[in-house]
């Protein structure tokens, strides 16, 4: 639907600027006033990475004239494939800083204003109040529900998208829009998927030029929020599907059960997260040194990789055998395994392993463990020589 311009034409343009701008200025809908509203606009982006990317550059080209860049990640090699913003030479800087010293080559007349920190309940708010525009771009469900209830709470719009794989979505979600006619993401996603049905690209993966198409068009949403022109995505939810180049567009409504949003809670908890994973009795687990000992004394331990094929493909443990997670918790292989057997699961990180390991431990298995951090963890702080992912 169309709604009024988010923002105020109070700013001039200098000469330098209306030359730079001159091709959105020559369109009738944007024209100086519309350039003027997105000089005057200032937009929060959450995530410098691969939707961060380039929807920073384009909003940065379009000339918003202060842009602020919350992450506190560094920049990792991987990151590369989609991260388009970053470079090899950034390999190890805060992607923060990273993408701020881009920003100035594609246009200086733009101010950068970084967040260097976890964006969280207790920062949010003070944080979100500074901008009249809020992007969306993280990967994970409880930072999703947050950016959500802050801006409820603000007032604020904000754009939203999410990439895996070959899909993407976009949409706006603005409560307070004028004409009674808000929604917010809670409207969309009343509850937050189980944690373990919610993989990340870091575990899924995604095709890096999906985040150019998904993110250029969370950049066109954020520039029609800001002057007024055009129909926003608020109240529809646009999937865009790279492999069958197909965009499917569905109606967000209301929910029917509405629960007030009226303060920020524990996202962790509300998505089924920990901050801090468990290593309790409940979950024994078993350090990469501690396993590298026990193989090289030359004792007996079946280590079982649950990963996915892809990424079996990419490096595996010498000697480990491939079952991979949904496999290895049906109740045919755990019948076919030696309870009396010592084995030690192991995904990429831990999580998997650690699900694999509560559902064995449901039909009985005493002897098993988790590989702390998993391969990962073996590539750090055991063989160097194998490549990451």
């Amino acid at each position: 639907m169309q709604l009024p311009p988010l923002v105020k034409s109070v700013e001039n343009l200098s000469k330098p600027e209306i030359s730079r701008y001159s091709r959105h200025v020559l369109i009738p809908e944007v024209g100086l006033k519309g350039q003027q509203r997105l000089k005057n606009s200032k937009v929060l982006v959450i995530g410098a990475g691969g939707l961060g990317s380039p929807v920073l550059m384009y909003l940065a080209a379009a000339g918003i004239g202060t842009l602020g860049i919350i992450d506190f990640d560094i920049v990792d090699e991987s990151n590369l494939q989609r991260q388009i913003i970053h470079g090899q030479s950034d390999i190890g800087r805060l992607k923060s800083e990273s993408a701020r010293d881009a920003i100035s080559e594609i246009n200086p007349y733009v101010t950068v204003q970084l967040h260097r920190e976890r964006l969280e309940a207790a920062n949010a708010m003070t944080i979100i109040a500074a901008y009249d525009l809020i992007i969306d771009g993280t990967d994970n469900f409880a930072t999703r529900y947050l950016v959500n209830d802050a801006c409820v709470l603000a007032g604020k719009p904000y754009v939203w998208g999410s990439i895996f794989r070959f899909e993407g979505q976009v949409s706006v979600f603005w409560e307070n829009a004028p004409d009674d006619v808000g929604l917010n993401y809670r409207d969309l996603y009343p509850e937050p998927p189980p944690a373990e049905m919610a993989p990340s690209c870091a575990e899924g993966g995604v095709l890096g030029v999906l985040c150019a198409s998904i993110g250029s068009m969370m950049a066109t949403e954020a520039i029609k929020l800001i002057t007024g022109i055009g129909e926003t995505m608020l109240g529809r939810l646009a999937v865009y599907d790279a492999l069958d180049m197909s965009y499917r567009f569905i109606p967000i409504r209301r929910a029917p059960v509405r629960t007030a949003i009226t303060q920020l809670i524990d996202y962790q908890r509300f998505c089924g997260m920990s901050r801090v994973p468990d290593r309790d009795t409940s979950i024994p687990v078993i350090s990469a040194r501690e396993l590298k000992a026990i193989k090289d004394q030359g004792k007996d331990v079946q280590l079982i990789d649950v990963r996915g094929i892809e990424e079996w493909n990419i490096v595996h443990i010498d000697g480990a055998k491939h079952i991979p997670k949904n496999q290895m918790m049906s109740s045919e292989m755990l019948s076919s395994l030696n309870k009396e057997d010592f084995i030690v699961l192991h995904c990429k990180m831990g999580a998997r392993s650690r699900d694999v390991l509560i559902e064995m431990q449901k039909y009985g298995f005493s002897n098993v463990k988790s590989l702390e951090g998993g391969i990962l963890a073996w590539i750090n702080d055991v063989d160097q020589s194998l490549p990451t992912y």
